[in-house]
C-alpha cells in the first residue's frame, strides 16, 4: 500500500519533488518497488514545517530522503548562481537548498532514534568528497552531513529492498552492494582515495580521486580515522529492469509534475556508453547499457493504449540517449563502448522495437523525444530512415554542443560525423513538416572568448540552433575537476578555465546575440 495519510508505515519516503505513480519519478519508483515486495509505504511531499516531517508519524523500518531528480542546487539556481524562482519565464518550485541535508537534520530533530536511508542524484553524485560549485569549495561527503545511516547511489531498487530486508530481520547494513556507509573499519578489499584533509589543499590529489572514481569497485576514503566506503555496484539485467517497469503504475501526476509532458513515455535502457566529460550517468547509472526486453517494452505500450484519456501517441521511447537501446555488451565494464570495434552499431534491435511498437492497436504515433547521438545514428542510415519516416513529431533534438575541436576535446565528445548526419537527415527528410535542432554548451573548460567568437560565426550561418545552456560544475564528472583544478585529470594538461562571471555574461550575450533568444 502506498499512502499519503497517516497508516502504520513500515517505511516512509520523503521528496523534494511531488510524487507521480510514474516509471520516471525517482520517488514512485522506489514507491512501487517497495509496495510490490509487501511494504506499506508512505510518502511526504516537499516538507516545510514540523508538522509536515511528523504527519504519518513514525515508520517501523527507516525514513527514505532524496530531493528527487536533480540536485536541489541546480534546481534551485541558474549557472550564473541566480535564483530560478526569480525568473519569470521559470515555473519551478524552490526546494531547500542541500534539501537532503535539511530533511535529514529535520527527522533527527524531530524523530530521533529511527533510520534514515538517503539516495536519489544529490545523494549518490555527493557520496565522497566534492567539488561544489556554489560554495566554491570542497564539501565534505554528504553521508556525513546529513548523518544519515547509510547512502544509496545509482539506481536504487536493488539496494532499498536488501536495507528493508535486513531492517526487519534486525540485521546490520554493512556490505550491501550499491551503498556507502561510514566506518572505522576498513579491509583490504577497498582502494583507498586520496583522504578528504588531503584532496582540500592539493590538486594533485584531487585529480588522483578523480581519476578512482568507479562504481565497479569498493572504494574508501578517510575522514578523521573514520572512512566513508563505498560497496561495488549491484548488477543490474534485463530481467530486473522488465520487473521494475512493468510493475503496476497509474502514471497519476501532480498537476505541478516536473514530468508533464511525459504521461506517456516509456523508458527502453539504462547507462550510457558515451564519455562525455560534463556527464555524470557513469557514476549514478553506469558506463555500459542495460536493455529491456522487447516484449516487456511492448506490453508497456500495449497497457498505456488502454489508459482512459490516452490519445494514442507515445510522448517519448527512448533513454539517456535514445538510439543506445539494444548496445548491450557484457565483455568488459572499460567505459570504452563506444569506440570498440564490436558495437552493434546497425540498430537492428531498435528498429525492430520500433516498428513492432507503431504497429500496436491503438497507438497513431511514437515520438523520440529524449535526443540520439548522431555519431551513432550516421553508421545506420536504415535507423534514420525509421526515425525520420515515422518517429519526429516535429523536431529531432541533437547535441553537437560545440564546434571548436579543443573544447570538444575536453568535453569528451567529438562531432567529425557531424556533417554526414545533416546531410543524411536533410536529404531522409526532404519533403516532410519537421526540422532538426541543436544544442550547444558554451562555458566549457578550454572555452575562452576566441572559441566563443568562432562558434558565433559558425551558427550564425545556421537557422536550427534551438537552445544553449551555461556549462555548470556539478559533482563527480571530470568537467568539474578541470573547473576546479584548471587541469585535465587524464592527461594532466593545464586547461583553460574562466571563472569571472563578467567573462562568462560576456560568452553568454556574444551567442543570444547571434541566435536571437
Amino acid at each position: 500500500m502506498i499512502t499519503r495519510t497517516k497508516d502504520n508505515c513500515d517505511i516512509i519516503l520523503i521528496s523534494g519533488e511531488y510524487w507521480d505513480d510514474h516509471p520516471l519519478s525517482p520517488v514512485g519508483v522506489i514507491a512501487r518497488v517497495l509496495d510490490d515486495k509487501g511494504y506499506r509505504v508512505g510518502i511526504i511531499e516537499r516538507p516545510e514545517t514540523d508538522e509536515d516531517f511528523t504527519k504519518l508519524g513514525k515508520p517501523k523500518l527507516f525514513f527514505g530522503v532524496t530531493s528527487g531528480s536533480v540536485d536541489s542546487m541546480v534546481h534551485n539556481y541558474t549557472p550564473m548562481k541566480r535564483l530560478r524562482k526569480d525568473d519569470p519565464y521559470s515555473n519551478i518550485h524552490p526546494m531547500p537548498d542541500r534539501a537532503v541535508i535539511v530533511y535529514c537534520n529535520a527527522l533527527k530533530r524531530l524523530m530521533k532514534g529511527v533510520q534514515i536511508v538517503i539516495g536519489g542524484i544529490e545523494s549518490s553524485l555527493r557520496r565522497f568528497a566534492h567539488y561544489d560549485y556554489w560554495d566554491n569549495k570542497i564539501r565534505r561527503s554528504i553521508l556525513m552531513d546529513s548523518r544519515a545511516d547509510i547512502l544509496v547511489y545509482g539506481n536504487g531498487e536493488k539496494q532499498v529492498l536488501e536495507i528493508a530486508s535486513r531492517l526487519k530481520n534486525g540485521k546490520d547494513l554493512i556490505g550491501i552492494k550499491g551503498t556507502c556507509v561510514l566506518s572505522r573499519d576498513i579491509d583490504e578489499s577497498f582502494r583507498v582515495l586520496p583522504s578528504f584533509s588531503d584532496v582540500t589543499v592539493d590538486p594533485e590529489r584531487f585529480l588522483e580521486m578523480q581519476a578512482a572514481f568507479s562504481i565497479h569497485q569498493n572504494l574508501a576514503q578517510e575522514y578523521n580515522n573514520n572512512y566513508i566506503l563505498q560497496f561495488a555496484y549491484p548488477e543490474y539485467t534485463s530481467a530486473d529492469l522488465d520487473g521494475i517497469f512493468g510493475l503496476n503504475f497509474s502514471r497519476k501526476m501532480h498537476r505541478d509534475s516536473l514530468l508533464k509532458g511525459m504521461k506517456y513515455s516509456v523508458v527502453t535502457h539504462r547507462g550510457c556508453i558515451g564519455t562525455c566529460s560534463f556527464c555524470s550517468i557513469s557514476m549514478h547509472q553506469g558506463n555500459s547499457i542495460i536493455s529491456r526486453s522487447e516484449q516487456s517494452i511492448l506490453k508497456e505500450i500495449e497497457s498505456i493504449s488502454y489508459i482512459r484519456g490516452f490519445r494514442g501517441y507515445i510522448d517519448d521511447m527512448g533513454g539517456p540517449s535514445a538510439n543506445m537501446y539494444g548496445m548491450d555488451c557484457a565483455e568488459c565494464s572499460k567505459g570504452e563502448c563506444i569506440d570498440c570495434p564490436k558495437l552493434e552499431r546497425g540498430h537492428q534491435r531498435l528498429i525492430s522495437l520500433m516498428k513492432k511498437a507503431r504497429a500496436i492497436v491503438g497507438i497513431k504515433g511514437i515520438y523520440v523525444r529524449s535526443g540520439i547521438r548522431h555519431d551513432l545514428a550516421v553508421d545506420s542510415p536504415e535507423y534514420v530512415k525509421e526515425l525520420v519516416a515515422h518517429h519526429i513529431s516535429g523536431t529531432l533534438k541533437v547535441a553537437p554542443e560545440h564546434f571548436s575541436e579543443n573544447v570538444l576535446r575536453l568535453m569528451g565528445k567529438y562531432n567529425n560525423k557531424f556533417e554526414d548526419f545533416i546531410d543524411m537527415y536533410n536529404e531522409l527528410s526532404r519533403g516532410r513538416k519537421q526540422s532538426i535542432r541543436l544544442y550547444l554548451m558554451i562555458g566549457h573548460p578550454g572555452e575562452t572568448m576566441e572559441t566563443i567568437s568562432k562558434l558565433a560565426t559558425r551558427i550564425s550561418k545556421m537557422e536550427n540552433i534551438e537552445n544553449f545552456q551555461f556549462f555548470t560544475p556539478t559533482p563527480m564528472t571530470v568537467s568539474t575537476c578541470m573547473y576546479w583544478t584548471s587541469m585535465n585529470p587524464v592527461t594532466k594538461e593545464k586547461v583553460k578555465v574562466v571563472h569571472d562571471y563578467n567573462t562568462k555574461k560576456r560568452m553568454k550575450r556574444k551567442i543570444l546575440s547571434v541566435i536571437g533568444h
